[in-house]
């Protein structure tokens, strides 16, 4: 069977009996994905045009990563509030936006100012992303739902990490550009397709979750905080691809487009692998997943350190931390959905959603600076102790088991009608 049928075959056996409307969000994913080159390409933009320090380039991701923050806990607030819909629109139409104008904006302090408005628009639609599709899909095929719409953001990104690297010879204006407008598309598919998703209260429900859970609530919820924590260190590691990589990449003078090649290897392992493997990692012990995935994450980056020139070892390294987050991904994804009630689900998904963003902020920050400090031993060297280090602590989580999640309310009869 040709390699296409059995992806199609797959994703049909992965993806069936879930409803119409998750496979609109999928749809928005992808198309959101397919023209997401400005993350991907920021780093290698800023030091081969512009010619800025590898130090600056961790700064200006570190503002990134700030405003992804900010956005994590202002977005899953509202997310409950005003309902998922609106801010997933609001987010799509402030990030086309913000990106094209960082396309044509100028000077250090601009680029910076810019940077962190597009983290903060970028980052405010993944908490009302995660509740519409914990809404939509039964507690029982939700694991399965989170893995499908990881591999539609890694198929966008292998291909656009592709082919940016051939745009960007032309010109970077034109990825700016090209990007938001796929995220106006990606908006025009949740405003065409997507309904509000979020469960109308009753006085059952009402009573059930009564007193309300806010933030401070979730802060004190100290098994799920835990993995959170555990998450934040792991993702620190796995920032450094979309950073650090490409810089330390340049500096031993690999081109831009032998970069998105390389890196464009770990959206195609994923889109191959994501799917079959998550299949036969079914009924495996959890708390082994965990840690075979932060070895392979932790240790594929420290790799790094040997590639010197050559792609070939680059691509290899890619490969290695590539079936780490493989492995990693769809397990946290289960082990995060049992911890969060759902009366609270957008304040659990935006703090867990911090962890990444707070990654985004600190990873490149540090990460630049101890490249340009250090070099490259001691960068990748201190990823692979990090992916040690979360390891272990997965060990200590698995010893405790998390208090079950509430079942999820039906979703509105309104948006189930709804095409």
């Amino acid at each position: 069977m040709p390699l296409t049928a059995r992806l199609v075959a797959e994703a049909r056996r992965a993806g069936g009996g879930l409803p119409r409307q998750f496979w609109w969000l999928w749809t928005s994913t992808l198309v959101n994905r397919l023209g997401g080159f400005v993350v991907t390409f920021l780093s290698m933009y800023l030091t081969a045009e512009r010619h800025y320090s590898p130090a600056y380039v961790g700064l200006v991701a570190a503002l990134f990563g700030l405003g992804s923050a900010v956005a994590a806990l202002g977005a899953g607030v509202l997310t409950d509030r005003l309902g998922r819909r609106p801010t997933l629109l609001a987010a799509q139409l402030a990030t086309a936006l913000f990106t094209a104008v960082l396309g044509f904006t100028d000077g250090p302090v601009a680029i910076a100012a810019v940077a962190f408005l597009v983290g903060l628009a970028n980052n405010a639609s993944r908490p009302a992303v995660s509740a519409m599709i914990a809404d939509l899909v039964p507690a029982a095929d939700r694991v399965r739902a989170y893995s499908l719409n990881y591999w539609a953001i890694n198929i966008g990104f292998g291909a656009s990490a592709a082919v940016a690297g051939l745009i960007a010879a032309h010109g970077y204006l034109t990825l700016f550009l090209l990007d938001a407008l796929t995220t106006l598309l990606c908006a025009v598919v949740v405003f065409a397709k997507v309904p509000e998703t979020q469960p109308e209260p009753n006085a059952a429900s009402a009573q059930r979750s009564a007193p309300a859970i806010g933030l401070g609530t979730v802060f004190r919820d100290g098994p799920f905080m835990a993995v959170v924590g555990v998450n934040l260190l792991l993702a620190l590691v796995v920032q450094q691809g979309s950073t650090t990589l490409a810089v330390d990449m340049g500096r031993h003078g690999v081109s831009a487009a032998q970069y998105g090649l390389v890196i464009s290897l770990n959206g195609l392992l994923i889109v191959l692998l994501q799917l079959p493997l998550t299949r036969l990692m079914e009924g495996r012990d959890r708390t082994a997943l965990l840690v075979v995935g932060a070895l392979l994450t932790g240790w594929g980056f420290g790799l790094t350190a040997v590639a010197g020139s050559s792609t070939a070892l680059y691509a290899l390294t890619v490969a290695v931390w590539t079936i780490g987050e493989i492995v990693n991904a769809p397990t946290m994804m289960a082990l995060v959905a049992e911890h969060s009630p759902a009366a609270a689900r957008g304040r659990y998904q935006g703090v867990y959603s911090l962890s990444w963003s707070l990654a985004s902020f600190l990873g490149p920050l540090a990460g630049g600076l101890l490249l340009q400090l250090a070099g490259s031993w001691a960068l990748w060297g201190a990823c692979a102790v990090a992916g040690t280090l979360a390891a272990v602590a997965f060990v200590a989580i698995g010893r405790r088991r998390p208090r079950p999640a509430d079942e999820a309310e039906p979703v509105r009869e309104a948006a189930v009608a709804t095409a």
